[in-house]
């Protein structure tokens, strides 16, 4: 069997699983956000926290439940780095520095899990279980919990009220990503990822003769349910520096594949949730439809341009292999490539600064669309449906009829918010990278010339502001600098955007529902689908072509 073949078999499995998963787990989450009825367990930690889960909130409140939360997880997690030295289980590991601290907790609570360190010899036990892999949970449950007051928002009628922050918040963890893990990592542990709490310890000589010697050194962890989690909740921190290419977070071909799976299956399945919850399985059709013809596009692309043979090293190895795992090959390494940044996850199985310069322009181009194809957990979902807004807008245009998406009239209000909501990530990305292109320290840190290094820099800050965490590699990213830098982008590109997506939300939830008519555009139908996709690809074009142009594109077509 031929590589080619090989990755679109992998390829075609893929969809038959997630297919498989859509409805019964779409179906399920959206019941988890409709019943009425709290589990034991549940009602335990709302005594803890001294919350009501019944009692409904309008978006400031909602908001100010997201803002609340999620401050108090960076500073508990900076503080659980920066004592890391006392702890117990540490392996001997100093504390963090404050930059790299905040950093770090930024990332991991933004859901972007970004990391410039390596994790196998900077962070303890405690801080990789207690700290990491808690926010692994509740800032995916957090990106849930805003997709859902947003889908209330299109449900419901004359009423600002989109649920109860506290309550979606813990059901997502205990409901849906506790159990999914759970299952995960039993998986995974059976197919030989390692899960223990051990120290550091020799697992090998090398080199020896001729006055040559040396020893390789590796702790454990529990890594196989921090690694389930990971993909599971969109998040992709690594415990080890190589990621999902690491043998101890990725032992085979098949746990790569079902890794994949499990950083595609919520968010695909989130748009039969949306789809249940408004009423119509056939709107969230259409948002799947969507969905799924840019990832399928952007795999064939990106497996194009990496199987293309140009000059004989590559005709022998049968494709780009340079920064790819020899166990998986340039079919699943693409799928992954493409599957991590189209969503929020940032793992990696390959180094993306190694693939072909139009390979990665293509990963970056997967971030710049707002990671909504699908997305993360929760974030692809409320992303795809801010740019269903826009796409209805200028259909109205079109025909000079008032917009209406799902009996909702998107008014001067909605349409500023949506735009606004677009503009963030952007501003961010390209401002902070003209800003360290302009700056002497910011460009020591870029290790290649010309455009592959205006490449690295742009792809640093395009991954931080769209809460994706992956790295292009070859570029030294642990200054204070960018420490800094990305640590305000990663802030700044995840709750920015949450406020105007719950201000939209309840500007919808307020309005009357008002009733098709045969002018009506029918959003459940292809022709939307494809009107959908042509606004983000053509709105992504515009806003981020020229920086393309100067990076990837140059590079790729020199």
């Amino acid at each position: 069997m031929g590589p080619v073949l090989a990755g679109f078999l992998q390829l075609l499995s893929l969809m038959g699983a997630l297919a498989l998963a859509h409805v019964p787990l779409g179906t399920y989450m959206a019941r988890v956000f409709s019943s009425d009825r709290h589990l034991r367990v549940e009602r335990w930690i709302y005594r803890g926290i001294g919350a009501d889960p019944d009692t409904e909130m309008r978006w400031p409140a909602y908001l100010r439940g997201v803002l609340a939360f999620s401050t108090v997880g960076v500073l508990f997690l900076y503080l659980l780095q920066r004592i890391q030295g006392v702890l117990p289980l540490s392996l001997g590991f100093k504390s963090i520095d404050p930059a790299q601290a905040f950093n770090t907790a930024a990332s991991f609570v933004t859901n972007t899990d970004w990391q410039s360190y390596y994790g196998e010899q900077a962070m303890g036990h405690v801080v990789q279980t207690a700290g990491l892999a808690v926010q692994n949970f509740v800032s995916a449950a957090v990106g849930i919990a805003v997709a859902v007051a947003l889908v209330r928002g299109f449900a419901r009628s004359r009423t600002g009220e989109l649920g109860n922050f506290w309550a979606d918040l813990v059901r997502g963890t205990i409901r849906i990503l506790l159990p999914g893990a759970a299952i995960a990592a039993v998986v995974l542990v059976a197919c030989g990822a390692i899960q223990n709490f051990s120290g550091i310890h020799e697992v090998g000589r090398f080199l020896h003769g001729h006055g040559m010697g040396g020893s390789q050194q590796w702790n454990g962890g529990a890594v196989a349910s921090q690694e389930a989690v990971k993909e599971l909740g969109t998040n992709g921190g690594g415990y080890f520096n190589a990621n999902s290419a690491h043998p101890f977070e990725n032992p085979t071909p098949f746990t790569n594949l079902f890794e994949i799976f499990l950083l595609l299956v919520i968010p695909f399945s989130l748009t039969r949730t949306f789809g249940v919850m408004v009423g119509s399985v056939k709107q969230g059709y259409a948002i799947l439809a969507t969905m799924a013809t840019i990832w399928v596009g952007f795999v064939i692309l990106m497996m194009w341009t990496e199987f293309a043979h140009h000059g004989p090293a590559l005709q022998l190895a049968g494709g780009a292999m340079e920064g790819k795992e020899v166990r998986f090959g340039v079919g699943s390494s693409s799928i992954f490539a493409v599957s991590t940044t189209l969503t929020s996850t940032g793992a990696v199985d390959s180094f993306h600064s190694s693939f072909t310069g139009l390979g990665g322009g293509i990963a970056m181009l997967g971030m710049m669309l707002g990671e909504i194809a699908p997305g993360g957990t929760g974030s692809g979902l409320y992303g795809i449906l801010v740019m269903a807004v826009i796409a209805v807008f200028i259909a109205g245009l079109m025909v000079g009829r008032t917009p209406e998406y799902l009996g909702k009239k998107i008014g001067s209000r909605e349409i500023k918010l949506a735009a606004i909501y677009i503009l963030v990530t952007p501003a961010l990305v390209l401002v902070l990278t003209a800003v360290s292109m302009a700056l002497p320290t910011p460009r020591h840190s870029m290790l290649n010339p010309g455009a592959h290094g205006f490449s690295e820099v742009l792809y640093a800050f395009t991954s931080a502001s769209n809460n994706n965490g992956s790295a292009f590699a070859g570029l030294n990213a642990n200054t204070d600098w960018f420490n800094t830098s990305t640590g305000l982008a990663m802030l700044l590109g995840r709750f920015l955007p949450v406020v105007f997506v719950l201000a939209l939300a309840g500007s919808l939830g307020e309005q009357k529902a008002v009733p098709v008519t045969a002018g009506t555009l029918r959003t459940e139908k292809p022709l939307f689908a494809g009107l959908l996709v042509g606004a983000i690809l053509i709105i992504t074009g515009l806003t981020y072509f020229p920086a393309l142009a100067l990076g990837p594109l140059a590079e790729g077509l020199a």
